[in-house]
């Protein structure tokens, strides 16, 4: 299939215009064999440097695409952090005008940020259907153990091709699978937002999140059955979900309170102990079941009012001792204007009946489980290299690793 992404840009009726960075996304099989095609038909030219991971370095032999430069990354260890980064601006040669980024979530964080920092081309040539951030227009880096997103560009075009896609590891189809799953919860963080705030919101952007989450749950029998319409549908709604983000300008159609457990999960705070490493996308996906489990409990609550108190800020004492020394500078200035102060308690009471109706719009936490478990993903804490002991601490302090409004940051002003 051939994604025309441009008819997402202008004038929207949510007030807003929306500006598309993205062309197109071309979704084949044996679409990689005819690149050059392609970016002579979007007018991409230029002297190229193609960014890879060994593993799909491996994956696209025979498939490579012509480029003057290649930068082929260690997999082991490899993050889109500072590290990274500075690896690839080192050896990225000066007269390159176009990255080619080929891999999967990290390779295609670290050549975007690469690729503002340069001020040149981008193009993305994901050959894993694992994460939806092809299409963002920020990247998802680990700057100094501190999980946050940067300034980086958006791909002019994707070109995913589903005969690489498939033949990859399952794990990463699992991961894929997680990070679409967290839409449900996202979207209706961003809705009770809105209710509470008055935050803007874009239905139009959230349909297209949704529908993708859909999509994918609907494709699992297929992916099973290692069908190549399966597939593709996958990597359709993962870039679609990046589309969505790349309308808002940020990830909130995309990322609530399942992302903030991964993020806090791969900061790895001094009050955390993670035992061993997981994809982001298998965390989101854990996440989006412990976070729907949470939401459940709460909308069981008719009535909100006698467990709710006044906002008060975390003390920086309290920062310090759960994140340590290390992150407990950056977490502080994170929240240093704390989102969750523009909201009352009594405005919380008011439309406490409606956050329930939102709610049970996300699908059963039992549901989500039930999903994971028949493509064998992750689906426990345990399998993530977290202790079950460790959910209290998470559901507290994983809203503070971003200043963005969920209800599990209102959880500070319940007490149920």
């Amino acid at each position: 299939m051939i994604l025309d992404s441009t008819v997402y840009s202008g004038p929207c009726s949510c007030g807003r215009e929306h500006r598309m960075v993205t062309r197109a996304a071309i979704i084949e099989p044996g679409c990689l064999n005819r690149l050059e095609e392609i970016l002579a038909e979007y007018g991409i030219g230029g002297k190229r440097c193609a960014l890879y991971g060994a593993n799909a370095y491996a994956a696209t032999a025979g498939r490579h695409p012509r480029a003057e430069q290649e930068i082929v990354l260690d997999p082991a260890g490899l993050h889109a952090d500072e590290k990274s980064t500075a690896v690839v601006l080192e050896r990225l040669e000066p007269d390159v005008e176009v990255i080619l980024a080929v891999g999967s979530g990290t390779i295609h964080d670290i050549a975007r940020f690469c690729a503002h920092e340069r001020k040149i081309r981008f193009v993305a040539l994901p050959t894993a259907a694992s994460v939806d951030g092809f299409c963002s227009t920020v990247a998802a880096m680990t700057w100094y153990g501190f999980k946050k997103t940067l300034p980086a560009v958006a791909p002019e075009i994707v070109v995913a091709d589903i005969d690489v896609i498939k033949k990859v590891p399952m794990e990463l189809i699992r991961s894929g699978v997680g990070d679409i799953m967290a839409k449900y919860v996202a979207l209706a963080e961003w809705k009770i937002a809105h209710l509470v705030t008055g935050e803007y919101l874009c239905p139009r952007i959230m349909e297209i999140v949704r529908q993708a989450a859909d999509t994918v749950m609907e494709s699992i029998p297929g992916i099973l059955e290692g069908q190549d319409a399966a597939y593709e549908s996958v990597t359709y709604a993962l870039v679609m979900s990046g589309i969505a983000m790349q309308m808002m300008g940020n990830s909130r159609p995309a990322s609530g309170a399942e992302h903030h457990i991964s993020h806090l999960i791969e900061m790895g705070p001094a009050g955390l102990e993670v035992r061993f490493p997981a994809m982001h996308g298998e965390k989101t996906g854990v996440g989006s079941v412990l976070a729907a489990r949470e939401y459940e409990r709460l909308a069981a609550i008719e009535d909100i009012g006698p467990y709710l108190k006044d906002y008060a800020p975390v003390s920086e004492a309290e920062y310090r001792a759960f994140f340590g020394e290390k992150l407990a500078e950056a977490i502080i200035r994170e929240n240093r204007d704390d989102c969750l102060a523009a909201v009352s308690k009594q405005k919380l009471a008011e439309v406490w009946p409606e956050i329930r109706e939102i709610l049970a719009g996300i699908p059963k936490a039992e549901t989500l489980y039930g999903l994971l478990e028949q493509i064998g993903a992750k689906r426990e804490l345990e399998d993530v290299g977290v202790s079950s002991q460790a959910l209290p601490v998470i559901l507290k302090y994983s809203p503070l690793v971003r200043n963005r409004l969920t209800l599990m940051r209102m959880r500070r002003m319940i007490e149920a």
